[in-house]
This record gives structure tokens, sequence and C-alpha cells, in this order.
């Protein structure tokens, strides 16, 4: 059977500084060190054999594309089926002392964290992140594709691959990082996880 690598890129870091779980909310684009972060990415697919591009349409992850599309020669097709996962608590703050979580209204959003009931319910991002992988392994069948995504679409792709469930409690997936599946014909025969970006 013919081998097809698919490597799925977090996007770079966001200007947020005010702290927002910013979500699908648009106009969150990449910070200057996101782009560098970017930059550096697109240089762990130079001479690679990348046949197919693809990115989240959210501004981040299309930026994060960009300098990978100018190093592979590829088109960016934008993807709806690998947004980001969302998330009932989109706008708010959500980390430290100023959390606007702390607040009992928003308590009824977290009675199950195994789903989890505050979001996008993970087998459906699950499914659809891999509906779009297996697109992508077909499209770039014996050479190798690349989509920018977000992190837990990311996250749904690798623990299913290793064998785990769905839910959990902490995640691998740092920025501009590249989880890469490699297939033999339809089956995933190995995976690796690499962090270019991560001097920056």
């Amino acid at each position: 059977m013919t081998k097809t690598t698919v490597h799925l890129v977090r996007h770079g870091e966001v200007y947020n500084p005010k702290k927002i779980l910013y979500g699908r909310m648009p106009g969150y684009h990449l910070s200057s060190r996101g782009n560098s972060m970017a930059v550096a990415t697109s240089k762990f697919f130079r001479g690679r054999d990348v046949v197919y591009l693809a990115a989240s349409p959210l501004e981040r992850a299309q930026e994060t594309a960009r300098p990978i599309a100018e190093v592979t020669g590829c088109e960016v097709d934008t993807r709806e089926d690998i947004l980001e996962a969302g998330n009932t608590f989109e706008g708010l703050r959500t980390k430290g002392w100023r959390s606007q979580l702390i607040n009992p209204i928003r308590w009824r959003h977290m009675t199950n964290p195994l789903e989890p009931s505050w979001g996008e319910p993970y087998q459906e991002i699950f499914e659809r992140m891999w509906s779009a992988v297996e697109d992508a392994r077909s499209k770039a069948e014996g050479h190798e594709a690349v989509m920018v995504s977000h992190q837990l679409p990311i996250v749904m792709v690798q623990r299913h691959v290793q064998g785990k469930r769905l839910a959990h409690a902490s995640r691998n997936c740092d920025l501009a990082s590249v989880t890469s599946l490699v297939f033999d014909g339809g089956s995933v025969v190995d995976w690796a996880y690499s962090t270019p970006a991560q001097h920056i």
C-alpha cells in the first residue's frame, strides 16, 4: 500500500491582551510572536512532498497557513470542518482571579466534564475532524497533506490514534506544533509530534 502523511498544525500565538476565551469569534489575529511561530513552522515543510494544504476559516489559522503556502506552493483550502470547537463560555475571561467562571450563573454548564457540558461534544469534534483527515489523506494519497486547525480538534485526533478516550484532563498540543499521521492505505501506522517553533 502507498504511505500518505497528514500533518495537523496548531495555529501560532494570538494577540489577546484581555485574556478572552475567543473560540470562534472573529477578529483574533496572530501576535507578532505568533507570526514568527508560523514562519518557523513553515520551514518544517520545506522540501517535503506536500500536495494539499487546508486551514480553518478563522484568522489565526489562515495567517499560520500563509507562510506554509509560500513554502509548499499549495493554495489554501478553507475548511469549516476543522474549525475551533464550539464553547458556551466564548467571549468570557476564563483564567486567573478575574475569571468570569466564578459566577454561579455559569455553573450549570459545568455538570459533565466528560461530554463536555460547556461546549461541542468531544465525539462530534472528533468525527468532523477525522472526516477531514480522511479527506486530506485521499486528496494527497502517496504524498503529504497539511491542515492548520486548533488545539482541541487536534487533541481529539491525537487521543484517537493513541487508543485513549476522548475526555481528558491535560493536552499535549503546543502553539504552532505539528502532529503527523502516517497512513498505509487507510490505516494509521505511525504518528509523530514536533514543535518547530519551540525556540520562539
